[in-house]
């Protein structure tokens, strides 16, 4: 095994100069020590915002160095999603240690992993990509990179046009809805060209900051205010939602009085509690982009077990200067999917919005159970907001996603990632090919046009 100089080890130690990633890591390297660098102050990730990473023009490559041996670690057990020591070098500049671990929920690892059971993913990775995080806050680093603590690559496996998450949270920021930023990027793994990726922004307390101005509630995420009896939630499974201030202690009771007050009133007395506790004109503009998308994946999808239904992939947060409650959209790569036909046996949402099926009782829908959303007293008040609803559409279709806005983005992004695209479906034969490509960017265009038609 060959090393790294000690000379240069020392030099970075100390922030002596920065070293290129091929004085740290030779390409015929197959094995190395992961060096602790100390930035000298001038480089670019320390004083830049985010803002570049996020630029809309642009298509960034990352490059990451993980030691061999790591590297088959999380190869032969992805599920498991431990981190490992690894490198980050984007555009000269070298930041190391970093975290880096697979990621992903169930969704995520269908036909990528060599386990058979597809609720309790398990094995070896099978499939060039997988969704990676990479952790810049690590062992206590003080550093952020271009103030971000964590970076998310993720796979779009699922989606062939490789649009859905960058189009859908491009929708509802456009719609006033604070969201998570997302572009594609290019990724390569010691020295490998892997693949595209969706680059999506963590929801964390720096995206709080970045989007709100009382900063220091709480975020939870995938905890309803009511469960599917009409109940609130115990205080433990409020607090085991907490993604900030988890470690102080915190009240919950701005989430909790919300679902306590919607419980105990009568359905014609909500308004005036939701009113209270909610932005009504971002919250029914959320539900606009969430059913016009059909983001069948998230909040509005109660999944059901023999003896439990429940939805995920969002988040709330609390503002507490203004006692309001906003909830933010996560996970949209399987967004899209069902607006024309239910091509997805998983996601789809039987209801149209406002409507129930099987006297609020749990149902079979293809291949899952689940209970209408509107059963939920919370989103049935949201229902009877029709007016505010209808309003919110129009904004959304004759701006944002009106046929010349929407169609233009699509084509200035296609050309963007063409070529990354060209390259990967040219190295792995599990990459999605060029005209299938072309041919579901199309898709999705019809898709867009059926959901202004109807």
């Amino acid at each position: 095994m060959k090393f790294i100089p000690l000379l240069i080890i020392t030099a970075t130690i100390l922030g002596i100069g920065s070293c290129s990633d091929e004085e740290l890591v030779p390409e015929t390297d197959s094995e190395f020590q992961v060096p602790i660098i100390t930035p000298s102050g001038s480089e670019n990730y320390l004083n830049n915002g985010s803002d570049y990473i996020f630029d809309q023009a642009q298509l960034h490559t990352f490059e990451l160095k993980i030691p061999e041996s790591a590297l088959l670690e999380l190869d032969e057990d992805p599920a498991a999603e431990e981190y490992v020591e690894g490198m980050l070098i984007f555009e000269g500049d070298t930041i190391s240690p970093v975290g880096v671990r697979y990621k992903g929920s169930i969704g995520a690892w269908v036909g990528c992993l060599s386990g058979g059971d597809l609720l309790n993913p398990s094995g070896t990775k099978t499939c060039t990509k997988l969704s990676m995080k990479v952790k810049i806050n690590w062992e206590g680093r003080d550093e952020k990179f271009f103030k971000l603590k964590k970076l998310q690559f993720h796979s779009m496996n699922s989606d062939p046009s490789q649009m859905h998450e960058r189009l859908g949270y491009w929708l509802f920021r456009e719609m006033g809805v604070p969201a998570p930023r997302s572009v594609h990027a290019k990724l390569n793994i010691n020295g490998q060209y892997v693949g595209l990726f969706a680059l999506t922004e963590q929801i964390d307390n720096r995206f709080i900051k970045e989007n709100y101005e009382d900063d220091k509630g709480n975020l939870y995420k995938e905890v309803w205010p009511l469960g599917t009896n009409g109940i609130p939630l115990s205080d433990q499974e409020y607090m085991n939602a907490l993604k900030t201030n988890e470690d102080d202690n915190p009240s919950i009771e701005l989430i909790k009085n919300l679902g306590q007050s919607i419980a105990d009133a009568e359905i014609s007395a909500t308004q005036e509690i939701v009113e209270r506790f909610l932005d009504m004109d971002e919250i029914m503009a959320y539900a606009v982009v969430d059913r016009t998308i059909r983001h069948d994946d998230g909040p509005f999808h109660w999944y059901c077990s023999e003896d439990n239904c429940s939805n995920h992939n969002y988040y709330w947060y609390e503002e507490p200067s203004e006692e309001k409650l906003h909830l933010i959209a996560w996970d949209l790569d399987n967004a899209f999917a069902n607006i024309i036909n239910d091509s997805n046996p998983i996601t789809p949402i039987a209801d149209p919005w406002g409507q129930t099926s099987n006297n609020c009782q749990p149902f079979q829908y293809l291949w899952v159970r689940q209970w209408s959303a509107s059963c939920d007293k919370l989103t049935a008040t949201w229902v009877s907001y029709a007016d505010i609803y209808q309003q919110k559409k129009l904004q959304l279709l004759n701006g944002p996603m009106s046929d010349a806005s929407v169609n233009q983005l699509l084509d200035t992004w296609q050309n963007q990632i063409k070529e990354a695209t060209k390259e990967a479906s040219e190295l792995y034969d599990d990459s999605v090919p060029v005209d299938e490509w072309e041919s579901k960017v199309i898709g999705l265009k019809s898709q867009l046009q059926h959901a202004r038609n109807k």
